[in-house]
């Protein structure tokens, strides 16, 4: 006990120190990875463009919103919209970036009359425009276009949050309009580009009458493939040497390649045979219940419950056939709909109109003049005198065009003519679907009171309220215990290539290939959605084997086989590309020494084996020629004036094989060119296509961009 009471003793400080020290790595090391907390630097940062910076806080704020807004729409927000929408965000903030920089630079702005116009004027925007437009007559309604915007404009400068419709005005003035304004400035630009574009007047006369040059030949066609493969070789140093002197055509982004197994995962026939099972045991309990949401929601339905009328025709689910035929309380199945096992239970039934016709007299909670929010209960006294002058006499038009709020239908005496089923707010369309012709009463909806009345309804026939549910058919626990356990097995076994190639031939797996993954990639070609696959691959080195990744219905045990950093390809990595172009470059050598000079087309081809081939109706403007595919270099020489009239071309060594012609007489299509309108059209798209393609293209992806975002996700 002395001696180790004496090592305790002297080799205290020694304990302490290495504690210290390894406290202060782990603090380093949280420093520099991840979202720094000390030091402060750029881990927080998700990417720079031009000097801008985004973020990690912004980033994930403007993905949560456009997520949010999917799921308001019902869509489900899986892991390939979540990465094409963080994709997007991210596109969007380096095109910003770079434009905004350019926009300061020529103090471009959006006025406040220009704005105006856009919001309630002769060149409004679509998304109003078409919401303040009568379908009927086509007119715009600028005048309730803008009353609408004053009402929002009034809640969102009072910070009115306790209003119902703050949220949307807060959307409006913060969302879409910076959004109108950035769309505007965008098109001023690219108009400011396209007018400062200048191509000659003799340069688009030019294109458009070279573009209806016709010919026909005469030719022999010694194809690559009359050469074999064995005959020439192309080195390591020449495939080096083509590289090196086009380097910007074998540019290379970082990138990650990776071999893998998978090992299925998904539901056995046991599995459906179990869910199918578990609705048929409450199937019973599901028709005898009366209380259809409380049952779905205490067993769970992947369908959620709509208590409304759909009409046979529009149901789209199921085999309505016998879904419509039930009994009132029946239920049918369970049935495959999907993924799904399904119950099917007809809640009720009744007879309902395809289309109403309605008028109302709206009374708003918001002051049309001012903007300002009117009280709930004085709004409600107005529409219950409303209500009280009708019962008593009054014309309903006639109030409706001194008293409605609503101004599109004011004009008309309250008219909304004939709608269908779902076009008008919830409140409006149950009262105005489920009472009947000549029925009145006060609806309050999202806008104010409602003193409405169902003029007409046609076209009656059966709905249906119909309640589903659905299981979804999962694997069991045992069924993905045993593809765990089977890929854990071969993780095991396979700790290097060896290893891997023999366990893959040995169990008779599948090896698959997955090439050149990006850093921020989230799904992985042929294999399905993996962001925990990839950030495991760009942190492997050669060779690894990784651990099984649970992929969609499937384990997957994956080996990094390939690291590609940005730059130039390396010769292994070009060979697949190069070797053929230079394998092709040589067996045109050998043809062409084969063919030597040619003096006449019937020479050239007893020297190759080939024949004498005719063809018709060759256009300058089209690379390809019938029989043989893309040959624009075959196509340049036809048409080059040098060889008119000569009895045979020089040799040209085409993307197919070796080719000597015989032009025939050139010629211009009738009524093909000339036209001041096909001038003009040509002048306009070679603006358009060097705006886009070389200008504005060209600034985005010249500009100072560093994506971080592999860090992050």
């Amino acid at each position: 006990m002395s001696v180790i009471q004496t090592i305790r003793d002297k080799a205290a400080w020694l304990v302490f120190g290495l504690i210290a020290l390894s406290l202060i790595g782990f603090l380093l090391m949280d420093a520099f990875v991840g979202r720094s907390r000390f030091f402060g630097g750029n881990s927080t940062v998700i990417g720079t463009a031009d000097g801008q910076k985004m973020q990690i806080e912004q980033f994930d704020l403007l993905v949560k919103e456009q997520e949010d807004q999917y799921s308001a729409k019902g869509y489900p927000v899986n892991d390939m919209i979540s990465q094409n929408i963080k994709e997007g965000v991210w596109k969007e903030f380096v095109e910003e970036s770079v434009l905004n920089g350019i926009y300061k630079k020529l103090a471009m702005e959006v006025s406040d009359k220009e704005m105006n116009d856009l919001l309630v004027g002769q060149n409004a925007i679509p998304e109003i425009r078409q919401s303040f437009t009568d379908p009927k007559t086509g007119i715009f309604d600028a005048q309730a276009a803008a009353q609408t915007i004053n009402q929002l404009r009034s809640l969102y400068v009072g910070k009115k949050k306790s209003d119902k419709n703050y949220e949307e005005a807060r959307r409006f003035f913060e969302e879409g309009i910076p959004q109108i304004i950035k769309n505007r400035l965008k098109e001023k630009y690219l108009a400011l580009l396209t007018v400062s574009t200048y191509i000659p007047r003799w340069m688009a006369n030019k294109l458009s009458a070279d573009n209806s040059l016709m010919t026909s030949i005469s030719y022999v066609d010694v194809p690559y493939t009359t050469i074999p493969d064995s005959a020439v070789k192309v080195s390591d140093d020449e495939i080096r040497s083509y590289v090196d002197r086009r380097k910007d055509q074998f540019k290379q982004q970082e990138s990650r390649s990776i071999a893998y197994v998978s090992f299925d995962a998904s539901p056995t026939a046991a599995d459906s045979a179990a869910i199918r099972q578990q609705l048929i045991n409450l199937k019973q309990e599901f028709s005898t219940t009366t209380d259809v949401s409380a049952f779905l929601a205490r067993n769970g339905t992947e369908i959620p419950y709509s208590e409304t009328y759909v009409p046979k025709a529009k149901i789209e689910y199921g085999p309505k056939d016998s879904l419509t035929a039930l009994a009132k309380g029946a239920v049918y199945g369970p049935y495959l709909d999907g993924g799904n096992f399904v119950l099917a239970k007809l809640v009720d039934e009744k007879e309902m109109p395809d289309s109403v016709k309605a008028r109302h007299i709206l009374v708003a909670l918001t002051d049309p003049a001012t903007g300002q929010p009117v009280e709930d209960s004085l709004a409600k006294k107005k529409i219950d005198s409303v209500q009280n002058l009708i019962e008593h006499g009054a014309r309903f038009d006639s109030l409706a065009a001194k008293l409605s709020a609503d101004q599109s239908s004011r004009a008309k005496g309250g008219e909304l003519g004939w709608f269908a089923q779902g076009k008008m707010v919830a409140e409006f369309n149950s009262f105005c679907f489920a009472g009947k012709k000549g029925d009145k009463k006060i609806i309050k909806s999202q806008y104010g009171y409602h003193l409405v009345e169902i003029e007409d309804q046609k076209q009656f026939e059966p709905a249906y309220e119909i309640a589903q549910f659905a299981k979804k058919i999962d694997a069991s626990q045992e069924t993905d215990q045993n593809a765990n356990g089977l890929a854990n097995q071969f993780a095991g076994e396979s700790l290097n290539r060896k290893a891997f190639d023999q366990h893959v031939r040995d169990q008779k797996l599948q090896r698959l290939l997955a090439p050149e993954i990006a850093p921020i990639a989230s799904s992985i070609p042929g294999l399905g959605t993996s962001r925990q696959l990839v950030r495991w691959a760009y942190q492997a080195s050669i060779e690894d084997v990784s651990e099984p990744t649970p992929v969609g219905e499937k384990y997957v045990v994956a080996m990094l086989t390939e690291i590609n950093k940005e730059g130039t390809m390396s010769v292994a990595k070009a060979a697949p590309l190069v070797e053929p172009i230079l394998r092709k470059q040589k067996k045109g050598e050998l043809i062409d020494k084969k063919i030597a000079a040619p003096q006449t087309l019937e020479a050239v081809a007893s020297a190759t084996g080939q024949s004498v081939r005719q063809v018709d109706s060759i256009n300058f403007a089209s690379p390809y020629i019938p029989n043989l595919g893309q040959e624009p270099l075959v196509i340049g020489a036809v048409f080059n004036k040098a060889w008119q009239g000569k009895s045979v071309s020089p040799l040209i060594n085409g993307n197919g094989g070796v080719f000597v012609f015989k032009p025939g007489p050139v010629f211009a299509r009738a009524n093909s060119s000339g036209t001041p309108e096909q001038v003009r059209s040509n002048l306009e798209q070679m603006q358009a296509s060097m705006v886009q393609r070389t200008v504005f293209e060209t600034l985005v992806k010249t500009a100072d961009v560093k994506d971080n975002r592999a860090n992050f996700f």
